[in-house]
Formats: C-alpha cells, structure tokens, sequence
C-alpha cells in the first residue's frame, strides 16, 4: 500500500523547519575589522572605545561601527583596506597593553544566535584564514635548559650531601658549581656524570664547570622547534579549529595557518602566549630594606605581589627562594572554577611524579610557613625606531598568591588570586595545553585571502550552480512528475547537509566540496534506482499506486547496501587520515545520511501526498 504514517510527516517538517533554521546563517556575509582583546592589568569599557573612535578618526578610517562585545572591543569595517589601516592607525597607540588582531565579523542577527546558528566556515582554499609565522627564541630555549641543569646539580649535590656555596650560570653556556670541600670534588664529578653523562665537565680545585657539546646545542635547537609544534597542535585542538595547518619552517620559524576562525585575538593569545606558574618558598629577611637598597640576599629573588599594596602605595614585595618547587613545565592537568572557601576563581592543578615528590617534600618540611606562587608571561613588544619594526621582549613576573602551608599535600592542589574567571580559564588552557620549549614572537600575521584566487572560486560555484540545474532539468523532462519529487529531495539533501555542517562548526574546504558532490551523486543514483524500479513494476503490470509502494520497497535494500559500504570507506578515512583527508570524509558521511533519509523516506512522503488517498490511479507521470 501507498502509505506514509502521520509521524513520519511531523518528522520530516521538523527536519525541515530545523535545516531551514540552521543554514540561513550562511547568507550573512561577515565584516572585516579589527578586534581588541585587554593583556592583563587593561580592561575594555567605554573610555578604550572612545580613544579607539578618536584614533580611527585621526587616521580618516570611517568604521561602520565599534561596539564592545563581552571581553572585547569590535570595530567593523567596510572592506578589507580599510581594515589594515584600521589596525596600523591602533597598534601603536595601544601598545602592549591590548591585542590588536585583524577578524571577520558575524552578521548573524543575535536571536539566530542564541538559537545555536551560526555560518558553515570556509578554509584556506575557499574563504582564506589567518596566517601566523612565528619565530622561535632559540636562545630561550638554551637559557631554559641552563637554568634547569643548574638546579637539578644544586639537586644532586643536596641528595649526595656534598656542601657547595653556589651553583651559578656563566658566560660561554656554562653551569660552574662552587664546592665547599676541593676533596669533593672528584664525587660531585662522578655525580653529575652518572646524573646526566652527556654534559662536558672540567675541575679546577673545588669548582666543576659544566658545559653542553655542540652536538647536544644542536639537538636542543631541533627539540625546541619540534616541541613547540606539538604544544601548538594542542593548543590549536583547544581552540577547536578544524583543519588547521602547523608546520616548521627552516631552522626558527613555525608556520601556523587557521582556516575560518573567528576569534583571531583569542588565537594569537592562546598560540604565542607563554604565560606559566612557578612555586616557591618565601624567605625570611626585610624585603622592603631590599627593595630600597638593591641588596638581596644570594639564595633570594625580589619579587612583587600583583595586587597587595603597602602603606607607601606602591606593591608589596617579597624575598622569594631562587629554587623552584615546581612550574607548570610539569603540570599534568589544570581546570579553572572557583574557591569554594573564598569565592574567588582558582585554577585546581595536577603535576607529574617528579612534581609531586618535590612539591610532598617541600610541605612535609614547612607546614605552616607561607608559599608563593609566582605568575610569569611574555609580552612580545613591537617599536618603530627610525621608521623600521624593532622586536623585543618584556617578562612580567609577578607574585599572584602567597598563603600558609596547612599540611602536607603533593600533586592535587589548588591555586587562587586570578582576578577573573576569564584569567582562570586562559591559564588554564595553557597549563594543560602544554608549555613551550622556547618563547616564539609573531613576525607575521595577516588575512590570507583563497588560494585559487576569488575568480577561479566564483567560476567553480558558477560550474556547480550550472550543473546541478542540468540535472534538474534533465529529471524534470525525463521522470516528469517524479522528476518533481526527485528534485525536491536533492534540494531538501543539499540544504540538511549545509545545515548540518553549519551546526556542527566544520569547515568546508575542496575537499570538503568534492565530498559534497559525490553525495549528491549517490542521491541521484538513489533516486534513479526508486524511478526505474517503479517504470519496472508499471510495465510488469501492477498497479499504478502499488507499483509506486514496490519500487520503494524494493530499492531500498540496493540503496542501502551501496550507501553503507561508502560510509564504512568514509569512517575509515576520518580514522586514519589528517586534514583535508578527513574533510572530504566528514562531508562525506553527512551527506549519504541525509541522501539516503531524502532519497528513500521524504521523497516517498511526497510522492503519498501526490498519489495517495483513495482516488483509483489509472497512470501516473514517470
């Protein structure tokens, strides 16, 4: 029987009603602009605005409008010169305080939005992205490593219980320690080289000096690069960019490439941010007398807390040990939330054993004596002196918590006095995305725009539009009325397919697009295999409505037969490939689901509402 039950046509509404929805976010076009994010310590509110509308002003950049949208101050533009200028006119003025990024702008209305709407994102090669190159500081990366054999000799010689008066870095890459005892010398040496037996070492009386051989300078260089790549494959998966490319390029640099991103300033600040926590004991002694005077004592480092003032008005500082306890370099998970006893945001933190033990030690040893925790971050500051771009580096450290031990804790604890919930979540992130090798300076960063060039774009969707209208036109004269009901289900395939990549947040790309074509072919084919299967039914003498129900019984075993081996060959894909790879593989399995539903169950709801009730058939239109 010619039958299709009520709730299959409340379904199939639902459906189209929800496609309907969910792809009308992509006939928005976006605004270019220049989006600006607040460093910590700036905020954004009306007076930014203001000085932003006089700069913009200054510079004769009309902007279509600069509106403050949560954390972050938008100014959009008409086109995309407009917006380069935009931000040359701002980043001088603004400095480090603030992070200028070039963006493109959702038009998307608010309450389409709040609905879970939002436009499907093109890649590189369609749309274009940002295009990040980062220069790698090798030489911080070499002082990293100095500074942690330092401290892993202090180590060593405190667990062998050989007395030394420092441990020290020198000039040339050299780590010298300094012995109490010359006749000790020749244990602290068959230490160190039992401990790390790739260092260089040479004793003169009671000092060993400790040098890396070029071999293990180089191998330093290429582990720098390569971890940094990995930490910004973690750090790029946080940020949930689909399809992103990251690669190295020569011996310093890493190319990073994010096809339709929307937060750019987010980005930047997530991908060169190399901000991290570090544990240490306060010392005794008058950290005011060394503030004033500059005398600190050896084993001691000056520091200031971020937000206790002193009676004279400026930070209150604190002698803090030169021995770390532990970094976030061994941090094994980090979550934000907040202090159930204070209120405050925290971030609750996980260090690996190596932490751990240090840190179960430390506390077994002071409880009840007041910790620090110091946070550290690299701000990348760009000059212009004499008309040309001057790169440097300012280091903030700066003192964000000091609290009593109360007992003895090693791996799981938790860290307060974030000024926001935003902080918590951004440190967070960073901690647990992994920490780099070695700090990275952005030398390039611009709007890409697709790499086919936008002509040869248009002409490929002119093809496509072309194209598909042929088919149409062809089932239209071919199957007549069924060529009405075919093309209706192509349409309904096309439109859940934009709808479901939309919601999902993919990025169409080429291979995106070729996936797409390939599953309007299967729901061609699908179609064909319904229409000729009904032909064969009418000719072998059924009935019209009967042939009509056999043909789409019949077919549907064929339909599904082909269209679960290409999803098996589509998983397959997603599984073992990397990024166009799985692309292709993603647009393909949305699109044989919504084919395959189209094709055998709403085409044949149209069809019942043509050719159903109980009017007698005596041909139909195929």
């Amino acid at each position: 029987m010619l039958t299709y039950a009520r709730w299959k046509y409340a379904l199939l509404l639902v459906i189209l009603a929800l496609s309907t929805l969910y792809a009308l976010p992509n006939v928005f076009p976006q605004d270019p602009s220049v989006q600006i994010s607040a460093n910590r310590g700036a905020v954004v509110d009306e007076a930014l605005k203001t000085r932003v509308e006089t700069d913009l002003q200054k510079a004769g950049v009309t902007a279509k409008a600069v509106e403050i949208e949560g954390d972050n101050l938008l100014v959009r533009l008409s086109d995309a010169d407009a917006q380069v200028k935009a931000a040359d006119a701002l980043r001088p003025d603004l400095g480090s305080d603030y992070v200028v990024a070039l963006n493109l702008a959702s038009t998307v209305p608010d309450w389409l939005e709040k609905l879970g709407g939002r436009p499907m994102l093109l890649g590189l090669d369609l749309q274009g992205g940002v295009h990040f190159t980062m220069q790698v500081d090798q030489k911080a990366a070499l002082d990293k490593r100095l500074e942690a054999t330092a401290e892993d000799i202090r180590v060593l010689l405190r667990e062998k219980r050989i007395r030394y008066e420092s441990v020290e870095r020198r000039a040339g890459n050299t780590v010298v320690a300094t012995l109490g005892d010359a006749a000790e010398a020749e244990k602290a040496r068959e230490a160190i080289v039992l401990s790390q037996p790739t260092l260089q070492l040479n004793v003169v009386g009671n000092t060993i000096s400790v040098e890396m051989s070029d071999t293990e300078l180089r191998q330093l260089a290429v582990d720098a690069i390569e971890q940094n790549v990995g930490t910004l494959r973690n750090r790029v998966n946080a940020l949930g960019v689909a399809e992103p490319i990251i690669q190295r390029q020569g011996e310093d640099r890493i190319v990073v490439q994010l096809p339709g991103v929307q937060d750019t300033a987010q980005a930047k600040r997530v991908l060169g941010a190399t901000a991290t926590l570090e544990w240490r004991a306060v010392m005794e002694g008058n950290a005011y007398d060394a503030r004033d005077t500059g005398i600190v004592p050896p084993e001691a480092r000056l520091y200031h807390h971020a937000r206790d003032v002193g009676p004279d008005g400026k930070p209150v500082p604190y002698l803090l040990s030169k021995r770390v306890i532990a970094s976030g370099d061994q941090m094994v998970n980090a979550t934000s939330g907040m202090d159930p006893q204070s209120g405050t945001p925290s971030v609750s933190v996980r260090l690996n054993g190596a932490g751990g033990q240090r840190m179960f030690e430390f506390t077994s040893e002071n409880v009840g004596k007041p910790m620090a925790v110091v946070y550290i971050e690299r701000v990348p500051e760009v000059r212009i002196v004499d008309g040309e771009e001057v790169r440097s580096t300012r280091i903030d450290e700066e003192i964000i918590s000091v609290a009593t031990i109360q007992g003895v804790f090693g791996k799981d604890f938790q860290t307060t006095g974030l000024d926001s919930t935003k902080e918590a979540a951004n440190l967070a992130l960073l901690l647990r995305s992994g920490s780099l090798a070695a700090p990275m300076d952005f030398i390039e960063e611009r709007i890409v725009g697709p790499s086919l060039g936008r002509e040869n774009v248009e002409r490929g969707m002119t093809a496509i539009k072309y194209s598909f209208a042929f088919i149409l036109a062809f089932f239209l004269v071919y199957y007549r009325m069924f060529g009405v009901i075919t093309t209706i289900a192509l349409l309904l395939n096309l439109l859940m397919v934009v709808a479901v990549m939309s919601l999902f947040g993919a990025t169409m790309t080429l291979p995106g697009m070729a996936g797409i074509a390939l599953t309007v072919g299967f729901s061609v084919d699908a179609n064909v295999l319904i229409n000729e299967r009904i032909r064969e039914e009418l000719r072998a003498g059924l009935p019209a409505k009967a042939a009509i129900a056999a043909g789409y019984d019949r077919a549907v075993g064929t339909i599904a037969d082909a269209n679960i081996t290409a999803v098996l060959a589509g998983i397959a894909l997603f599984a073992f490939g990397t990024g166009p790879v799985k692309g292709f593989a993603v647009a393909l399995i949305v699109g044989i689901a919504t084919s395959m539903y189209t094709a055998v169950s709403a085409s044949r709801g149209v069809a019942t509402l043509i050719y159903g009730g109980r009017r007698k058939l005596k041909s139909i239109a195929i």
